[in-house]
């Protein structure tokens, strides 16, 4: 397996990713797809709780995996703030194995990016897989390579302001192809306090995946069918619409 230091990010980086700004849009898509579902739900990649936390608003029962024990820590947190006790564990999304499978495995906000190599794609692939009920769905979402956005913001530095503990911060964040070969990004962020002193910093690094070559994988791995739509639940119709997959094992 590709050694990273993604998993230090975001161990150092759980304290500080509630407050930064993030995609609202599929929260409500993962919750619905949830809802719909008769029987148990997996979250692989739950963070500190984003999506899962919803889940569990609306009564879905679901469980969730992280490879990082600093986010889960926040996780569980927030949700015994919230009167909720998670089920939730620490767990690599290449290597796991459950039990029972579940009707529905959802693996949002890019998570499986992080799976740097075709071995790590591939195993990844069939764990979720496995973990998924004979009649159920494995769904997940990542980005379509854009070129136009590349040119436009990569290697340029994005400053927003956050608030964390009262405290007024800033966050860095700059991302850059590490191979571009390969397609790897690295993305860097640091937390500036009010006298722009470093308060922490990270990376971590996503392997692109185009369409035509998500669905080699999917072939390789035996899945049964899947279809790529857009959040709407519409066909992909350029760059800008995020592809959602559902595939059945």
């Amino acid at each position: 397996m590709e050694s990273d230091d993604s998993l230090d990010y975001y161990d150092t980086w759980a304290a500080v990713y509630d407050a930064e700004e993030t995609p609202t849009e599929d929260v409500s898509y993962y919750v619905d797809r949830a809802s719909d579902v008769d029987g148990r739900v997996l979250e692989v990649g739950c963070g500190t709780g984003r999506i899962y936390l919803e889940l569990l608003r609306a009564g879905v029962d679901a469980s969730g995996i992280d490879l990082s024990t600093g986010m889960l820590d926040k996780l569980r947190e927030r949700a015994t703030e919230a009167g909720f006790d998670p089920d939730v564990w620490q767990a690599d999304m290449r290597e796991f194995t459950v039990s029972d499978p579940y009707e529905l495995v959802v693996v949002p906000f890019r998570a499986f990016l992080h799976n740097l190599t075709i071995d790590d794609q591939l195993a990844a692939l069939r764990s979720l897989l496995d973990a998924t009920a004979e009649n159920g769905e494995l769904v997940l979402n990542f980005y379509a390579p854009d070129c136009e956005f590349v040119v436009e913001n990569y290697g340029v530095e994005e400053i927003e302001a956050v608030e964390i503990g009262g405290e007024q911060y800033r966050v860095m964040h700059r991302a850059d192809f590490e191979d571009d070969v390969e397609g790897i990004v690295k993305g860097e962020k640091v937390l500036f306090d009010e006298h722009d002193d470093v308060v922490v910093s990270g990376s971590y690094r996503l392997k692109s995946v185009t369409k035509r070559e998500f669905e080699l994988l999917l072939r390789l791995v035996g899945a049964s069918s899947w279809e790529v739509t857009n959040f709407d639940g519409d066909p992909p119709q350029s760059a800008e619409d995020e592809l959602v997959w559902s595939v059945r094992p």
